[in-house]
């Protein structure tokens, strides 16, 4: 036993400290995969003053330290580098207050997104961030990586739905900044330095969560298209007539669109015939108002605009929907999935998409790619198939996917962070100025690296 661990062990206890065969498989990696090398301890702290007095020690010994929230990221960014300690937040997850005048939730950071949302509801409000990995993930992970998801179009990423932090600092110092108040214009606004730092430059402990009124009316449908271009019209469209009621719109490729047919129950289209793109859209209001959604879309249709439409019924069709959608649950087990999670100028995602399958198809004669996103917040999914290109090139992929991103302007993350897995690649969408101000903060808040070594920046 290390002395780091045997001084963790007598200043929080052997309850708190998990080393050698006590260590879980779960601790050794995200939802991107696994380290080889088992940290030399896992650190499961209640309280932030034990935070604290984690990191002051870790700081001392220059002892590198890995933040882990729930472990669904899918760049890399919760895997523990060779001899860290992982700082896993999942024992400090309370719920600490609703404020309902001011709509706020003051929380720790080890809660999950699920219990958050169904706080939220219990009091009359919502909290509107939502992931497919909502049961498992944590407020603490989803601030470090400032979580996008399927509401972004309507409500913003997780860095929209914060009021204040508590962050414990790579020496252990805390840094209190619960701010309950809309407006507080006193100088720097710290939090936002945190909120998508990857565990870099700190450790969220607790978060002031901003709530929001509870959009009860809700309406399913999924369209059919006949391209892109009708894709960016019917949204357009329908926020002129609905404004900030659309609340998701998740644009499908065919490729996609028959995988995620294919995991569902009845493994059969809503459609009767297949057709060259999939929307599907979510109204979520505060008045039943499903009148005037219906009479949009049939105006879409007459003008050709829409190819064909199913509404959810009722809530078992809105699951079964949902269901195709969020299929990339079933990735795992189907395909071996290279992910790729990109941002690009609305306008340029048709083609973009057009370019990469044909890019993609002369590098690897009958590559499978599956192409999706959530479009009016630019951002685009890729997920190549490893089985269906040449063995060992996914680092090959990686490069002509975010060399494309790069050439059409675009972002190489747009709701995962760069984690590991893709940080040799920031300078295609990050300038040399830029790189450099973000070293310039780490070294200053991290002197010593300790913190998520090896994430991030190089």
């Amino acid at each position: 036993m290390t002395s780091i661990v045997s001084s963790l062990i007598d200043a929080l206890g052997a309850d708190a400290v998990r080393t050698g065969a006590e260590i879980d498989a779960r601790y050794l990696g995200d939802w991107s995969g696994r380290s080889e090398t088992p940290p030399l301890a896992v650190v499961l702290p209640r309280r932030v003053s034990e935070v604290a007095t984690l990191l002051r020690l870790c700081h001392q010994a220059h002892q590198p330290v890995v933040p882990q929230g729930g472990r669904t990221g899918l760049v890399g960014g919760a895997i523990p580098s060779p001899g860290s300690i992982c700082l896993s937040l999942e024992r400090m997850h309370r719920i600490e207050q609703i404020d309902t005048a001011a709509a706020t939730m003051s929380v720790e950071a080890g809660v999950t997104l699920l219990d958050v949302q169904r706080a939220a509801r219990d009091a009359g409000f919502e909290f509107p961030l939502d992931l497919g990995a909502r049961g498992s993930c944590q407020i603490g992970g989803n601030l470090a990586t400032n979580a996008g998801g399927n509401r972004v179009l309507q409500s913003g990423c997780a860095r929209e739905q914060v009021l204040g932090l508590e962050v414990v600092l790579a020496d252990g110092s805390t840094l209190c900044s619960m701010n309950t108040m809309l407006k507080n214009n006193t100088g720097y606004d710290l939090k936002h330095l945190f909120i998508g730092s990857e565990g870099t430059l700190g450790v969220i402990t607790r978060a002031v969560l901003r709530l929001r009124p509870a959009r009860d009316a809700r309406s399913t449908v999924l369209c059919a298209l006949a391209n892109f271009d009708a894709a960016v019209g019917l949204l357009r469209t329908l926020q002129a007539s609905l404004g900030d009621d659309i609340a998701a719109y998740e644009v499908m490729w065919p490729d996609f669109f028959d995988f995620g047919v294919g995991s569902t129950r009845s493994k059969r289209s809503p459609f009767g015939a297949s057709h060259p793109l999939y929307v599907l859209i979510e109204r979520a209001g505060f008045t039943d108002d499903a009148g005037r959604f219906v009479a949009v879309l049939n105006e879409a249709l007459e003008a050709g605009t829409v190819l064909d439409v199913v509404m959810a019924q009722s809530l078992t069709d809105t699951e079964s929907l949902w269901a195709i959608r969020e299929a990339t649950g079933d990735f795992a087990g189907r395909i071996e999935p290279i992910n790729f999670d990109v941002s690009l100028p609305i306008a340029a995602i048709g083609r973009f998409v057009e370019v990469c399958r044909a890019t993609l198809e002369r590098a690897w004669p009958g590559c499978r790619a599956l192409y999706f996103g959530h479009i009016g917040d630019s951002n685009l999914h890729v997920t190549v198939d490893a089985r269906s290109i040449a063995a060992g090139a996914a680092h090959e992929v990686d490069r002509l996917i975010y060399g494309l991103v790069r050439d059409h302007r675009g972002s190489i993350s747009a709701e995962h962070g760069i984690g590991s897995l893709k940080r040799e690649f920031l300078g295609f969408s990050r300038t040399a100025s830029e790189i450099a101000c973000m070293r310039a903060i780490k070294q200053t808040l991290d002197p010593r690296g300790i913190l998520n070594p090896g994430k991030l920046l190089h």
